[in-house]
């Protein structure tokens, strides 16, 4: 290995810590949200956060001192944001679990099967923004629900992370999630009860398989996780002059998914935002070194996934709708995105709609949720539209 590989540069280190810091807390919370929709215990919660950071630590680390590229990985915040408003499956978190472990494998075959990856690919951008968008509604209006039912929980982190972003976008979530933690601190005359370990304790659950899951849980996390995360992390990282190879970058996160799985994590991807602060001049002048960046994110992921026993602790004891109110603000920027991309263009406008009022609405039917026949329904709107063309 050259030994331009072996040191990483300062400024990437310090890259690298930001980048950690700003994927990692600013949407942990809807991690815990997602993984306690699903029926995991407290002990389940902590070992899937910490399975999460573990795997797209070792995963960025992996893929980018391998194609020597500032390859950021991230767990499926879009993902985990669709799991937190479903219904908990029948068969608790093992059910989930083994949908988790579908979604994987799904991802791996689409990374080694290049039909399947394009047909992934295939489904129209538009409606899947829109599936995206319909799920994150309830996400995102949590935060005034706050604010009209405990004001003294809400008031304080909405003005926070209000304040801070007028100064910097990127730390406003992360400063919110200090306010929650010192108002957490207060509520609890700082007094916390510590978990029996300090550090995080990996547990398996075992999976178990259901058709309704598979369709349910499974399906939707792929499809939300490819359209929103996989394939604008792959445009990312090429519009700043790096050339991916997706096959290989898919392969690799959902191998990671797959080993991560039965530890509670959902899903990991390739990342977009962070692959971005990584891959940019900031990182580092020479291009050649930026990957040193999301390597160091990687080394600070798993450092951070040690103490995802105290982080779910501190959760746990947080006054009522603290978490719902992180996440919502957490999420209102990708909702703003995600709502702009569904509705940009004219010819999709119509599906794109139907997809989000369904999604949105909340409905199961015959064991399907509600973001599985937004996408059904969309696409055959569309389809008629093209036909009749």
């Amino acid at each position: 290995m050259p030994l331009r590989r072996a040191i990483p540069p300062g400024q990437t280190v310090s890259t690298g810590f930001v980048v950690a810091v700003v994927g990692f807390f600013s949407s942990f919370p809807i991690v815990l949200q997602g993984l306690a929709a699903m029926g995991a215990t407290e002990v389940q919660a902590a070992s899937g956060l910490a399975a999460a950071a573990f795997s797209m630590g070792l995963a960025g680390i992996a893929l980018s001192l391998w194609k020597g590229q500032p390859i950021s990985v991230a767990w499926s915040t879009p993902g985990v944001a669709v799991l937190a408003v479903m219904a908990t499956p029948a068969g608790g978190f093992s059910e989930a679990v083994g949908a988790f472990l579908i979604a994987g494998i799904l991802t791996l075959v689409a990374g080694l099967v290049r039909p399947i990856g394009r047909l992934a690919a295939a489904i129209p951008p538009p409606l899947a923004q829109a599936m995206l968008a319909g799920v994150l509604v309830a996400l995102c209006t949590a935060p005034f629900l706050a604010l009209a039912e405990v004001p003294e929980t809400a008031l304080p982190i909405i003005l926070t992370w209000f304040i801070v972003g007028r100064f910097s976008g990127i730390f406003a979530v992360p400063a919110a999630v200090v306010a929650a933690f010192l108002l957490t601190l207060w509520t609890n005359d700082f007094t916390l009860t510590p978990p029996d370990q300090i550090l995080s304790r990996l547990t398996i659950t075992a999976p178990s398989f259901t058709a309704s899951a598979v369709f349910g849980i499974a399906l939707p996390l792929f499809i939300v996780t490819m359209a929103t995360q996989n394939i604008p992390g792959i445009a990312v990282l090429r519009s700043f002059g790096y050339t991916p190879p997706p096959g290989q970058m898919l392969t690799g996160v959902g191998a990671a998914s797959v080993a991560s799985a039965p530890f509670g994590a959902p899903a990991t991807c390739l990342a977009a935002i962070t692959a971005a602060m990584c891959a940019g001049e900031d990182s580092h002048p020479d291009r050649t070194l930026r990957y040193w960046s999301a390597v160091m994110a990687g080394v600070f992921y798993c450092v951070l996934g040690l103490f995802a026993a105290v982080i779910t602790v501190v959760a746990a004891a947080a006054p009522p709708m603290t978490l719902e109110t992180l996440a919502g603000i957490a999420l209102l920027g990708v909702f703003a995105n995600s709502a702009q991309a569904a509705l940009d263009k004219p010819e999709y406008r119509e599906a794109a709609a139907v997809t989000f009022l369904v999604t949105a609405s909340g409905i199961t039917i015959i064991g399907l949720s509600a973001a599985v026949w937004g996408l059904v329904l969309g696409g055959v709107v569309q389809l008629a539209k093209m036909l009749k063309r």
